[in-house]
């Protein structure tokens, strides 16, 4: 009988546990709103001070990275930079029109999200993009080598 009773209360401690941990992560997500995004003048937003970002328009030395140049037709580098948007691990285009992409990334084991958004000029053959962390201080590198790796992506297919 007493086994029972110490089985039956550690039954309930871990499906208390496991629903705590559930409730957590749906409410935390949800308390990090996006902030500072889209364009503005014909540019995106710029980075915060946190080591957190990176910008391909009117960023420090710390937040800078270069755009990606094109040599086909913008329509095509769009559809082009959708299709690989789909391959990148965990992430999803939430919105998009005809010169404007932002997509959601999250973290493989903390479910941070981070935000990724690509602009493309009418009047310019070039992808300028931006992703940034919605919490902390730092990535540790994660946004710049995302973007390096949609960089490559896009080289690989000739764009």
């Amino acid at each position: 009988m007493y086994r029972l009773t110490v089985l039956s209360h550690r039954l309930q401690s871990i499906t208390f546990t496991i629903l705590l941990t559930l409730i957590i992560s749906v409410i935390l997500p949800g308390v990090t709103w996006a902030t500072g995004l889209g364009i503005d003048n014909g540019h995106l937003i710029s980075c915060p001070a946190s080591d957190n970002c990176v910008v391909s328009q009117n960023a420090d030395v710390n937040h800078n990275i270069e755009p990606i140049t094109y040599h086909i037709g913008r329509e095509k580098a769009k559809e082009l930079l959708l299709k690989v948007l789909t391959v990148v691990p965990r992430t999803e285009v939430i919105e998009q029109t005809d010169n404007y992409i932002h997509a959601l990334s999250k973290s493989r084991i903390f479910k941070f999200v981070d935000d990724v958004e690509f602009y493309l000029p009418v009047d310019k053959s070039v992808i300028h993009m931006r992703s940034a962390s919605r919490v902390g201080e730092s990535d540790l590198g994660v946004n710049r080598r995302r973007m390096e790796q949609i960089r490559l992506a896009l080289r690989d297919l000739n764009i």
